[in-house]
């Protein structure tokens, strides 16, 4: 899950397969990477919606083809597609067809990276901050810009494939996703209020691994008191600044101050009045 702190943008998630056929279709750079046979056969499981089953293996073929692709093969239909755009845009025309505005700035970032193309079967979620979206186990996912709170499952997720300078595995990727294509605004969640607490908010996703409170207390409060949960928690401080006062010591907090509460611990935070105290409490909501 990933709780924007600033305006955020990133992929999430398999498009619907309109979408991404209409990319195929409209997009000749990116069907000539993916190739003609994968191509009419992700087209033709449109004419079907209620074979799931098709739907699926034909995005998987799909994908890994794009994927798998000789780094000549890429590259070229890449740079083809780059010099294309940026002579729309030099003409002042229309690229959003391709969202050719990404593509650009993805490739200044990552020239000649495979991940360019990614933004034709993945969705593009931009987020205000508070706002949120959930990555389900084994989704694809990437974040493109702007700044987050994070919190995830126990995990090593080291699995990469593209628009990173770190080792990637791409045949792994491949093998492990689950191809499941959904809208956008299927990834997105809001919070709800916590019970008997004004300041904070709760990012409860459909997983029983993790829950985030959000906690934003203003700066005409003074004193603010972290209840006490059936679970351990960690609280982690953004913005503002506090002192503790715990079962056992006092601690100054900072921004990047991060504190491990035990479960039924509650603690005391005194609010210094010249900003607002922004925190984040990871914890299991039993």
């Amino acid at each position: 899950m990933a709780i924007a702190l600033t305006p955020f943008r990133g992929l999430c998630g398999f498009r619907p397969i309109s979408e991404i056929v209409g990319f195929l279709q409209g997009i000749p750079e990116f069907r000539a990477l993916i190739g003609q046979d994968a191509a009419q056969q992700l087209e033709s499981s449109t004419e079907d919606p209620s074979k799931e089953v098709e739907q699926k293996k034909a995005l998987q073929h799909c994908f890994t083809c794009m994927m798998q692709s000789s780094k000549k093969e890429f590259a070229e239909q890449l740079n083809l597609l780059v010099q294309r755009v940026t002579q729309q845009v030099q003409r002042g025309e229309d690229v959003s067809y391709c969202i050719g505005s990404l593509l650009l700035k993805l490739h200044s970032q990552f020239p000649g990276d495979i991940g360019c193309f990614a933004i034709y079967f993945l969705n593009v979620v931009t987020l205000q901050p508070g706002e949120a979206m959930y990555l389900g186990a084994n989704e694809p996912h990437a974040y493109l810009e702007g700044d987050c709170v994070e919190c995830m499952a126990c995990s090593d997720n080291t699995v990469r494939a593209g628009l990173t300078p770190k080792f990637i595995d791409v045949d792994t990727l491949c093998a492990m996703l689950t191809y499941i294509p959904a809208p956008a605004a299927d990834k997105l969640f809001t919070p709800s209020p916590v019970s008997g607490d004004p300041y904070a908010l709760l990012y409860n996703p459909p997983v029983p691994d993790f829950s985030v409170i959000k906690i934003e207390v203003p700066s005409s409060v003074s004193q603010y008191l972290v209840a006490p949960l059936d679970s351990a928690s960690i609280l982690l401080l953004v913005r503002g600044q506090a002192s503790s006062q715990g079962s056992h010591e006092s601690l100054s907090l900072r921004p990047g101050t991060v504190l491990f509460i035990s479960a039924n611990e509650s603690i005391t935070l005194s609010v210094e009045p010249s900003h607002n105290l922004l925190l984040f409490r990871a914890c299991c909501v039993l």
